[in-house]
């Protein structure tokens, strides 16, 4: 007997069912929503321009030491490689959805042997096996599995975007620590050198009070200088280590002291940033894409509860081989079965309606917080705009004061020496200097920072290889002739 013609029916069967799958898809159709009026240009903006600067912007720096550490945990990190196993769970996730797309093919086969059969017990042992090709579809009529699918690949696109969401998150915070190390290393030097002057004005005040030229509280007051200056030390060093330690983490290690490169005030200021048109920043912001991903994602589950609501349509069908009843277990006829089936709800009390309702309100949760993304990154490139701005004076500002403070503690010593004026203006000249390099300290650091959430904020430097490559082919081919 020829199998093949035995199959022909089922297959013919299969071959006219896949027209049913050109059928409805139910749910609404996702369309990008649309935010509002956006503003021209970027508040605080310097100009308006419409290109940015796509680039590794963290080299702007020009620090190898910085790179390597960007590069590190680049690589290392294990909220990055947590990010990335997310991603793959979603592209295999993706495959698990499409296939319920597809029939499903398996395998059945049984033997027994025995003398109980047909609810009887029989004088002789008899032998019995069958092996079955089965096939089971649910035909897609309503859309209910490419509805699923349509949200999987969402999901999968979102994921993609929250990795890399991720990983300008973790250059930001690499570089902003970074900085925050040399503020701190930068302070406890700024510590020593004060703790060393005032040791040595402390010691000529002594040997002036041990020959009576002056009171002892002027010596309480100088040792009280000092050991305001040694205090700092100890919390800088904790600052330090802290800090080392918070890098470490970040680059994937074992809490470890961190080799830096370039000092504070050695940093290179990063040019001017073109911003950009703010429409373009939703295409650059990788956590708007995803938030717009997740959104789609979730009004295709709005189609997946509703096709619940409809009968699902299936079709099953079997091709096979049994043995006769007897000792040598000789092949039997070829057999094969075909049918189809139908099952739907018809009253469950509004659990099907309901379950429609819950994902209509969690995709209009989802578009909401799609919208609240958007407000955010706007806030944060205006926020990053006015900081570079403002810390940029305050830090000119903060050099002056630097300076003034420097020569009037130098002006003061020489008068208090002459006799001209008392201790106190000795104290308050030291104290003004001390405050004023420590607060320049940290305002550098701020002003750095200030770029780094710039970048940051407008989704900007390329980081992959393939970024790279796609950025400068565009540039080649928009070069002029």
């Amino acid at each position: 007997m020829n199998i093949l013609n035995n199959v022909k029916p089922l297959k013919t069967a299969l071959l006219s069912v896949m027209a049913l799958l050109a059928g409805c898809m139910v749910g609404p159709d996702f369309e990008k929503p649309v935010i509002g009026d956006l503003p021209r240009q970027f508040r605080f903006a310097e100009g308006d321009r419409e290109e940015i600067v796509n680039l590794k912007w963290w080299e702007l720096f020009n620090d190898p030491v910085l790179d390597y550490l960007v590069a590190t945990a680049l690589y290392e990190n294990k909220d990055l490689l947590i990010a990335v196993s997310r991603m793959e769970e979603a592209r295999a996730f993706l495959g698990f959805t499409e296939a319920d797309i597809y029939p499903s093919f398996d395998l059945e086969g049984v033997a027994n042997r025995g003398n109980f059969g047909a609810g009887r017990i029989v004088d002789e042992p008899n032998n019995s096996a069958f092996i079955t090709a089965l096939v089971n579809w649910e035909i897609d009529f309503w859309g209910k599995f490419r509805r699923a699918n349509e949200s999987a690949r969402a999901q999968l696109l979102a994921s993609e975007y929250g990795l890399r969401t991720v990983q300008i998150g973790l250059i930001s915070e690499v570089v902003n620590t970074y900085f925050m190390l040399l503020d701190f290393k930068e302070r406890l030097k700024i510590s020593k050198q004060t703790l060393e002057s005032r040791d040595e004005n402390l010691d000529i005040i002594r040997k002036r009070f041990d020959e009576g030229v002056i009171p002892e509280i002027d010596v309480n007051q100088a040792e009280v200088q000092r050991e305001i200056a040694a205090t700092a030390i100890p919390a800088n060093e904790r600052f330090i280590y802290r800090t080392e330690n918070a890098l470490s983490i970040l680059l994937g290690r074992f809490p470890e002291p961190i080799k830096t490169g370039l000092d504070l005030y050695q940093q290179i200021i990063p040019p001017d940033i073109p911003t950009g048109l703010p429409s373009s920043l939703l295409e650059r912001r990788p956590d708007i894409q995803e938030a717009l991903y997740l959104l789609q994602a979730q009004n295709a589950q709005i189609g997946v509860a509703v096709a619940q609501r409809f009968p699902a349509i299936s079709l099953t069908g079997g091709a096979g081989a049994a043995v006769n009843d007897a000792p040598s277990m000789t092949l039997g006829d070829f057999a094969w079965s075909i049918g189809a089936g139908l099952f739907g709800p018809i009253f469950n009390f509004g659990k099907d309606k309901s379950r429609v309702q819950i994902e209509e309100a969690r995709t209009e949760q989802t578009l909401y917080q799609y919208q609240n993304v958007v407000l955010i990154a706007f806030r944060e490139v205006s926020d990053a705009l006015m900081e570079i701005q403002t810390y940029r004076k305050q830090t000119e500002a903060l050099r002056r004061q630097v300076n003034a403070a420097v020569n009037a503690n130098r002006l003061a010593m020489l008068r208090y020496d002459q006799g001209f004026s008392s201790y106190l203006e000795v104290l308050d000249s030291e104290r003004a200097q001390f405050s004023a390099l420590l607060d320049l300290s940290q305002a550098t650091q701020e002003y750095y920072s200030s770029y780094v959430r710039l970048y940051k904020a407008l989704g900007g430097g390329w980081i992959s290889p393939e970024e790279i490559g796609k950025s400068e082919n565009s540039e080649t081919q928009n070069k002029p002739k």
